[in-house]
């Protein structure tokens, strides 16, 4: 039986959906199929990003900052957008049954020192774990969709 195909789409699919990707990934196991792209995508990962997830045991450096035009043509069934733009350029796709926003702060918009910078990464970072870790548990339990 094929897995069902969870997309995360942010703006520039650099730092937040990346994020949200490698921990619905590393949540869900080999239950979901899990992807992530941006509707004007930046072209890299965010180098915070990868070292706050890195904090946590996760692994983003492999991860490649993609426009969602690449899975226009794909079987979606679950698009999760992660901030307020994205949601609002959110086409549908082949197959998508179901559709989620969750927005989160963008970290890369943070100021100060770098070490303020970091905390703001890891603030949203926790946030995100908490929301993808407990949607993965519904999905394991059969009430997530």
């Amino acid at each position: 039986m094929k897995k069902p195909t969870v997309l995360i789409l942010c703006t520039g699919n650099s730092c937040r959906s990346q994020m949200a990707e490698g921990i619905l990934r590393e949540a869900a196991g080999d239950l979901l199929e899990v992807h992530s792209a941006g509707s004007s995508p930046a072209g890299f990962v965010h180098p915070h990003a990868v070292a706050v997830m890195r904090e946590i045991g996760i692994d983003i450096s492999g991860q490649t900052s993609k426009s969602l035009e690449a899975f226009l043509n794909r079987e979606v069934t679950t698009v999760i957008t992660v901030c307020g733009n994205a949601d609002r350029a959110c086409p549908m796709f082949p197959g998508q049954v179901n559709r989620h926003h969750w927005g989160f702060d963008d970290p890369a918009r943070a100021g100060g020192t770098g070490e303020e910078v970091l905390e703001a990464f890891r603030e949203v970072r926790d946030e995100m774990r908490r929301v993808f870790e407990a949607y993965a548990a519904g999905f394991r339990e059969g009430r997530a969709q």
